[in-house]
């Protein structure tokens, strides 16, 4: 285990602050250091609906082109979605054998980003060459609780801000040396925690191993803010603009059904979707919020509810409407911010998109769509489960876990965006939220939502 100092984690000379055009210092100073692009293997925690794979491609032909312009020999860029057939991979602990079998030999660090990364190159390498790459090493830019929470097991509860876990916006690294390690650990220890919920908390709970093994280093190089905001100092950044997608979505093509139940269906007002003054689903502002419907008659527990939504959405007694959003009635959720990323997908394309959780991925489990933060589906993808005989085992079973086994059966994937969230805001680190622009968050429980809706989710105040 070794930690760095601040100061030899941030004395550093100023680099360029273009990633696509270097200057002669920028390249002498990649030529003489002891590591070459070569020695780093990129992976994008892609994933594999169209979409995310245009994302990640454009981000890929980032990085190449930064290192033809520096006249580097380019290095090792990874599509995570692309790598094997595994579902468990997205979770990163089942990917590490291959990584280490992969790369183990040529190869000194393994820098994960997300799709939304930019990564100034030349200013990465000198950030790494900082450590020594022979030894264990676990980078990243610190979040921390300032409340112990549901969604990371009430871990450290006492003191919650003791631990560190990185926000993968800014990118986050592993020594060859420590992938070694746990990669051997993954092979002969089976992983023991059946769910996946927060991945990045629990990628640095599995390193640090009870603390035998290294807490995350940070690096102030490791940047969130937007790319047009930040300063010569950071490595990486966020991309300053959404991603060009065109038009909202019309509310015309979202159709919204929200899972209820007579104790809570006068008390709840679903301010989300309705006007203040509503006090049953019967009464909304369609006109403003696309159609809804309230299932709360339609059966009961989660599982036959959610089942006679998906029906319901492709009766005949519906219109003919492109997305499916099932929401809790203790939801908290943007619908424009929803139109806004809708934008971005194919509904001709099965798509089921939300906050994606894990059930037993090490064991060839599945990926789901936690229900709190809101399920979506494009009526392609409400066709195929449909069709292939998807049903309840039982009407109060887990409707987002049967979900998740009948798609991982039918080979559909389950997209996630952090966006959507099964928790309230009090639940995640304010860093992480910060350079988000949140749709839904989930519970009424010890807040005000109309508070909570207001901060967070509404935008014409």
């Amino acid at each position: 285990m070794n930690t760095a100092s601040t100061a030899e984690v941030i004395e550093m000379a100023d680099l360029c602050e273009s990633s696509s055009s270097y200057s002669q210092d920028d390249i002498h100073v990649i030529h003489n250091n002891q590591l070459d692009l070569r020695d780093i293997v990129f992976v994008l925690q892609s994933q594999s609906n169209s979409f995310h794979v245009r994302q990640a491609e454009r981000r890929r032909a980032d990085l190449l082109k930064q290192a033809d312009d520096l006249a580097e020999k380019p290095p090792v860029v990874l599509l995570l979605h692309s790598l094997s057939d595994n579902e468990g991979d997205w979770s990163i602990l089942p990917l590490l054998p291959y990584l280490s079998h992969t790369f183990r030999q040529n190869s000194s660090w393994i820098v994960f980003l997300e799709e939304e990364t930019n990564v100034k190159m030349a200013k990465l390498v000198q950030v790494l060459a900082k450590f020594d790459k022979n030894k264990e090493w676990f980078l990243g830019k610190p979040l921390h609780d300032d409340e112990s929470t549901i969604i990371h097991h009430y871990a450290f509860a006492e003191n919650p801000s003791i631990f560190k876990y990185p926000d993968f916006a800014a990118a986050w690294a592993l020594s060859i040396p420590l992938v070694v390690r746990l990669a051997n650990k993954v092979r002969d220890e089976p992983l023991k925690s059946d769910f996946t919920i927060d991945l990045k908390y629990e990628v640095a709970l599995y390193i640090w191993d009870n603390g035998n093994g290294p807490h995350l280093t940070p690096v102030p190089e490791l940047c969130t803010e937007p790319e047009a905001q930040t300063t010569s100092h950071c490595a990486t950044t966020l991309s300053s603009e959404p991603p060009p997608c065109g038009e909202p979505v019309n509310k015309e093509d979202v159709f919204v059904a929200v899972k209820t139940c007579r104790k809570f269906h006068s008390e709840r007002g679903l301010i989300y979707l309705c006007k203040p003054e509503c006090s049953t689903w019967s009464i909304c502002d369609v006109s403003r919020t696309g159609q809804t419907i309230d299932i709360m008659s339609l059966f009961a527990g989660h599982c036959g509810k959610t089942f006679a939504i998906l029906q319901r959405f492709l009766s005949s007694s519906v219109p003919n409407t492109k997305w499916l959003i099932i929401v809790d009635d203790d939801t908290l959720i943007s619908l424009p911010r929803l139109q806004d990323l809708l934008s971005c997908y194919n509904p001709s394309e099965p798509v089921c998109l939300g906050e994606r959780y894990g059930y037993g991925l090490s064991q060839g489990g599945y990926s789901y769509i936690t229900g709190g933060g809101g399920m979506v589906f494009s009526r392609e993808a409400v066709v195929r489960l449909l069709d292939s005989g998807c049903k309840c085992y039982s009407n109060d079973a887990p409707d987002d876990m049967v979900l998740g086994m009948c798609l991982n059966a039918l080979g559909l994937p389950v997209t996630h965006s952090p966006l959507f969230h099964q928790a309230r805001p009090e639940d995640y680190a304010k860093d992480f939220l910060a350079h988000q622009v949140p749709i839904s968050f989930h519970k009424h429980w010890n807040i005000d939502p109309v508070a909570v809706f207001n901060k967070w989710l509404r935008d014409d105040l």
